[in-house]
């Protein structure tokens, strides 16, 4: 059987391949079929993971290669495409360069007989160019003023709450003896 698969870089451009690959190929295939499709050197780590039907990410992932940490941990050559998707679960998220973090889902939107005289994985479509760079997450923060900055977990603490050497105690009180001459 061949899947097809729809693969999506996340931007806001429509940025995405189809790629057909027989259904008993790697996970290290589909991710060198990527690689090629996308133009990537194909020098960088990269990892899938399972998702929910609203792609949000779940615990198992897939990397490149054996990262030594669990001994149950599964790679992209030792897993084929039919273990991890089928009609039910069709969809994966696949992350390329870490340091980049280029996000794609990869969603499986056909099962199909083979084609004879057809060398799979192949590029059914590309739409898109790649950026020069991936868009960063934002993150702004909202202006607290300083007297609500604990806000419901102020516990109406002062400054000399924190000062353990208030008064007559000093270093020696506990224990600390001028030794540095």
């Amino acid at each position: 059987m061949v899947y097809k698969f729809r693969v999506i870089l996340d931007t806001e451009e429509d940025i995405f391949r189809d790629i057909a690959i027989l259904d008993d190929s790697s996970l290290e295939d589909l991710h060198n079929a990527i690689v090629n499709a996308f133009g990537f050197d194909g020098m960088e780590a990269a990892s899938f993971y399972a998702c929910d039907d609203q792609w949000a990410q779940l615990e198992e992932e897939i990397s490149l290669f054996d990262m030594g940490e669990d001994q149950k941990a599964k790679t992209m050559h030792s897993t084929t495409l039919n273990s991890v998707l089928d009609e039910d679960n069709t969809k994966i998220i696949y992350v390329y360069d870490f340091l980049n973090m280029f996000t794609f889902f990869v969603e499986l939107g056909a099962i199909e007989e083979e084609e004879p005289g057809v060398a799979y994985p192949e590029l059914l479509f590309s739409h898109g160019v790649l950026p020069d760079s991936i868009p960063t997450q934002s993150f702004t923060a909202t202006h607290v003023s300083n007297e609500d900055i604990f806000g419901e977990f102020d516990d109406d603490f002062n400054d000399e709450d924190f000062d353990m050497f208030s008064g007559d105690d000093s270093f020696e009180d506990f224990g600390y003896e001028d030794n540095w001459n």
